[in-house]
């Protein structure tokens, strides 16, 4: 008898789980709360975060609530700290993700949002849907968004898995899925081939309905307020024939102002006919990559690519005849020049974002997981380990013996290369450290994203001289450039547009200039004669460092279009070389400013570029690829 029981309480338990997995055109409607680009951090962040939650706990039928990215302004602990403690205020379970705002400038490099919510990604089942949740970054380094090689690796697991082409899904991301991502269709096409009901993103901080190529799209209003609007969020309702959007503001559930109708199998009515791959030739998608531009010189190619499979968001460096790099797996690999073959790896504790730098046979890296790491170029064998309060970001530089590396703790260290000792630190850092210092004529100079640059004294750490732009938010701080010296001046640019020119001994400004609005990519020529810039728009010029005012040696329009990448410019052998936020490799003469070539390495974000010489260039990118291009001329 009681193995019957049994038996019927364990066929009555299936019975619900079926009813709850299985979509009935009979249950009520499924309602939820929908908050994005909270902004935590401004002005009005927390105080409209608060009062959203606080509204979202008296109303009435909502399950769940939706939490679409932008949670902070800079991605700081503190301000995901916050953002968390008031979220948590919520009495219903709520599904989160990052966005932009929260991994560009991230002092943890995007780590902290796991290490606080336990994942940056989601997937549940509610009312006979899955909602699955993925951001797009980018990680570190301004650019367009992008679907990093382990994310795409776990939605094409969850979607191969039984019955996912026949579960109704809602994707829920930050960024739309068009051109803004630079691999957006990667994730598109998949979403083509289950049920997608809608796509719903953040972003724009405004209420609008979209088109992916045949799958609904809508995007939801901030819930920040201003002066003229209301705080506000987005209510949503899934019925048996529609799912409906309406904004919530003042207490009050205002009508819907948009409806994706749906069939019976809760999959959209507009999405009969749509394509199941590709998109190319429907009215108004944006173009797939075109790689015709490595056509126009058969002198340039690839001649080995190295697929590490997790995002890379810093460059190589050499040693011998192999070049090393590290991933967001926290891998840090050898590759062999010859082939592309991994001499050696090492695993640091966390993602490294860190580009090492290689001196008297030992490279030297942070890691997300707090660490400065010094292994033996050679072999990859750990030399010695220093550890910080808080992840590295920060790239190291190797002057006569002494490694120089800022960090996230506000601190900025010498370290002697040999033992790993102390040599001196600073505290006291405003922001958090992720550039590479520059280190000339006594100084280490390097930005810090509290919108300043230090110069401190190389030998003892104390402070020499402290410089700011006339932009107080830190998102215009001149912290990701690589600052560079000629003729007894710094050179350094910012996301205000500027390039300044400052004396090294002193701090003082010699001039400062948005003639060619630029942004965070600078290098400088072998000869010190010349600095290299990148306008956000066609053109790359060569600055002097010797005139007492702006003066440029040429400018070339090399048709890369819009560019915002936060790459440096290289020269090597009379060749600069530059990497675009879109995968386009440029080489340009460096004493005329004559474009050589271009090649297209892929569709992601190219790092910094390591030379090797005026014909061989490695290249990283954010699809986690290292590439040797080459060129016969």
């Amino acid at each position: 008898m009681r193995s019957l029981r049994a038996a019927a309480v364990f066929l009555s338990a299936v019975l619900v789980l079926l009813a709850a997995a299985t979509p009935s055109c009979d249950r009520g409607p499924l309602r939820f709360a929908w908050l994005s680009d909270t902004h935590v951090g401004s002005d009005r962040g927390a105080d409209d975060l608060r009062a959203a939650v606080a509204d979202i706990n008296t109303a009435k039928g909502l399950s769940f609530v939706l939490v679409t990215g932008d949670v902070t302004e800079i991605g700081s602990f503190e301000e995901l700290r916050q953002a968390k403690s008031i979220l948590d205020g919520l009495r219903l379970p709520y599904h989160i993700i990052p966005g932009n705002h929260d991994t560009k400038w991230s002092e943890s490099g995007a780590t902290d949002f796991p290490r606080l919510w336990g994942s940056d990604r989601f997937v549940f089942a509610s009312g006979g849907f899955r909602f699955i949740g993925l951001a797009q970054g980018p990680v570190m380094r301004m650019g367009d968004g992008h679907w990093a090689p382990q994310d795409v690796r776990w939605l094409d697991k969850l979607l191969a898995e039984k019955g996912a082409k026949d579960r109704p899904t809602v994707f829920v991301t930050h960024y739309p899925i068009d051109e803004s991502i630079a691999n957006w269709y990667v994730v598109l096409d998949m979403l083509k081939i289950v049920p997608t009901a809608a796509v719903l993103v953040g972003h724009g901080h405004s209420n609008r309905a979209m088109d992916f190529e045949g799958v609904p799209g809508v995007m939801s209003r901030s819930i920040l307020g201003t002066k003229d609007v209301a705080s506000g969020y987005t209510i949503v309702e899934i019925g048996a024939k529609a799912m409906t959007f309406s904004e919530r503001t003042g207490s009050k559930t205002l009508l819907p102002w948009h409806t994706i109708e749906l069939k019976k199998s809760r999959v959209p009515m507009a999405a009969e006919g749509r394509e199941t791959g590709g998109g190319e030739g429907k009215a108004g998608s944006p173009p797939r990559p075109d790689f015709s531009v490595n056509g126009l010189d058969p002198n340039v190619r690839s001649r080995w690519q190295y697929d590490a499979g997790w995002t890379i968001a810093s460059s190589a460096a050499v040693y011998g005849e192999t070049v090393i790099v590290g991933d967001a797996s926290g891998a840090v690999r050898a590759l062999r020049v010859a082939d592309g073959s991994v001499a050696w790896e090492f695993h640091s504790g966390g993602p490294v974002y860190s580009t090492p730098d290689v001196g008297a046979g030992r490279v030297v890296f942070g890691s997300t997981d707090g660490a400065v790491y010094a292994l033996d170029a050679a072999t990859g064998g750990l030399a010695w380990k220093v550890g910080t309060s808080r992840p590295v970001v920060a790239c190291p530089r190797i002057a006569d013996g002494v490694v120089f590396i800022g960090s996230s703790d506000h601190v900025f260290r010498a370290i002697d290369l040999a033992t790993g000792h102390s040599v001196w630190s600073h505290a006291g850092i405003e922001g958090f450290v992720e550039t590479r210092p520059l280190v000339a004529d006594g100084k280490v100079v390097f930005g810090a994203w509290a919108g300043r640059l230090y110069a401190l004294d190389e030998k003892t750490g104390q402070l020499a001289w402290t410089w700011q732009g006339d932009r107080s938010s830190p998102l215009y701080s001149p912290a990701a450039c690589w600052p560079v010296a000629a003729n007894g001046r710094v050179f350094t640019v910012a996301p205000d547009r500027r390039i300044t020119a400052l004396e090294l001994a002193t701090g003082r400004e010699v001039w400062r200039t948005d003639r060619w609005a630029v942004r965070e990519s600078l290098g400088l020529s072998e000869d010190g004669k010349r600095v290299y810039v990148r306008t956000t728009q066609d053109i790359i010029a060569a600055v002097s460092t010797v005139a007492g005012s702006p003066e440029s040696a040429w400018e070339t329009n090399v048709g890369f279009g819009y560019d915002i990448n936060s790459a440096m410019l290289v020269e090597k052998d009379g060749v600069v070389f530059y990497g675009t936020k879109n995968g386009l490799l440029l080489a340009l003469d460096a004493a005329t400013g004559a474009v050589k070539w271009k090649h297209r390495v892929g569709v992601a974000l190219l790092d910094t570029v390591t030379p090797l010489s005026g014909r061989e260039v490695v290249v990283t990118d954010f699809d986690g690829r290292v590439s040797l291009v080459v060129s016969d001329r």
